[in-house]
């Protein structure tokens, strides 16, 4: 019987080992930063523990702002600048990491493995781009093999060409984590996650999970953060002190939200590809919004996100004793949430700090998790989504 080589030695001690340490690594859309969650797991599946142990949010500068948005969403792009920011953001990624286990004071050599989402640059599901005889598409860039060889820690990536490739749409991944940390028997609960795009994950009081439902929903900050850097030289709208300004024009939202997306059946998946300032622009042209106060468009823009998060909900889930629980860089815009909560007065809406999960840290501990899952996990039928394990594995060495 021939030896495992090195590598694979590693991987089956990693994987048998009770108790895993893991780093969840999550680049959003928005391009706010990097968050790296260190985590510490015992166990898979259904009987998963986890701890957060620490957590922080690196910012990126202009500079690589401009040098992602250049290829970011984008039809027709500099394929050079594709292959060579895959490396860089990789290599970038692996840097920022042995500076924060550092600060931290972790040694490398003690982290059982990091798990990568990586930057998307595009999404294409068949419903966006409509091509015949092509399938579901995505594409993440940050190399996974740089950042293991930089950090000398085993490394997981491109976790969602697995789901596509099962015959999923390759987003939201949230399902899966959400499932294993946010389930309560005899409590109906949403899992709303406000990112650049909006998705939740319905968990039914029964825990059914045929009844599991997780999906995109439409624009959670993306149209607003481009408005504002558009019109404002802002990022984001902080403290919604830039919506709070204005006046929901009802005219323009009503013609954002007669876009046929937002009654597509579910699960279905968007991105910036479809919701940005065109978008917005069309509705402008169609509902005869073109001169309205920048303040307005803001306010109109929250007010946009709201509502189809709460029209989705209504429709699909029963809301008298329905548990919301937000996260993402949208839960932290308080107009925003509070549209949620008068859209929705009989649900109870709070952050899933609630739940002992640092809202801004949500989305990284989920890709920990999904790294723990294809260290050790078996594939779970959740829904009509592949029962599959996601990610690539990139050794050091």
């Amino acid at each position: 019987m021939l030896a495992l080589n090195q590598n694979l030695q590693k991987l089956v001690s990693v994987a048998q080992k009770p108790v895993k340490l893991g780093i969840g690594l999550m680049s959003g859309t928005s391009l706010d930063g990097l968050d790296i969650a260190l985590c510490q797991f015992t166990g898979t599946g259904l009987q998963t523990k986890f701890k957060l142990l620490n957590f922080t949010t690196i910012s990126y500068d202009d500079h690589f702002k401009d040098e992602v948005r250049s290829v970011f969403s984008k039809r027709m792009v500099d394929l050079e600048k594709v292959c060579l920011l895959n490396d860089f953001i990789g290599s970038f990624h692996g840097e920022l990491i042995l500076k924060v286990l550092a600060e931290w004071k972790v040694n490398p050599a003690d982290v059982d493995f990091i798990a990568s989402h990586g930057q998307t640059i595009y999404h294409a599901p068949q419903s966006l781009h409509k091509q015949p005889g092509y399938p579901n598409a995505t594409l993440q860039i940050g190399d996974g093999d740089h950042i293991a060889v930089k950090t000398g820690i085993l490394t997981i990536s491109d976790f969602r060409q697995k789901h596509i490739a099962a015959g999923g749409e390759g987003a939201p991944l949230a399902l899966y984590g959400d499932v294993l940390l946010g389930s309560k028997a005899g409590q109906n609960r949403v899992l709303l996650n406000i990112g650049g795009i909006a998705n939740l994950t319905y968990l039914p009081a029964n825990g059914d999970l045929n009844k599991v439902l997780c999906t995109d929903i439409g624009p959670g900050n993306t149209l607003i953060d481009a408005a504002c850097k558009k019109y404002f030289n802002k990022p984001f709208d902080k403290d919604a002190a830039i919506a709070l300004g204005g006046n929901v024009n009802q005219a323009l939202l009503t013609a954002l939200l007669a876009h046929p997306f937002f009654i597509e059946p579910a699960p279905k998946t968007t991105g910036p590809e479809l919701f940005n300032l065109a978008y917005v622009d069309a509705a402008q042209q169609a509902s005869n919004a073109t001169q309205i106060p920048l303040p307005d468009l803001v306010r109109t823009l929250t007010a946009l996100s709201a509502q189809s998060i709460a029209n989705f909900i209504k429709a699909n889930f029963p809301v008298d004793d329905l548990h919301l629980f937000a996260s993402g860089g949208g839960a932290s815009n308080p107009l925003l949430m509070d549209m949620i909560k008068q859209a929705l007065p009989t649900a109870t809406v709070a952050g899933t700090d609630a739940l002992g999960i640092n809202p801004d840290a949500k989305e990284a501990i989920l890709f920990a998790l999904l790294g723990n899952e294809a260290l050790a996990g078996e594939p779970m039928t959740i829904g009509n989504n592949p029962a599959v394990l996601m990610g690539k594995f990139s050794f050091p060495v």
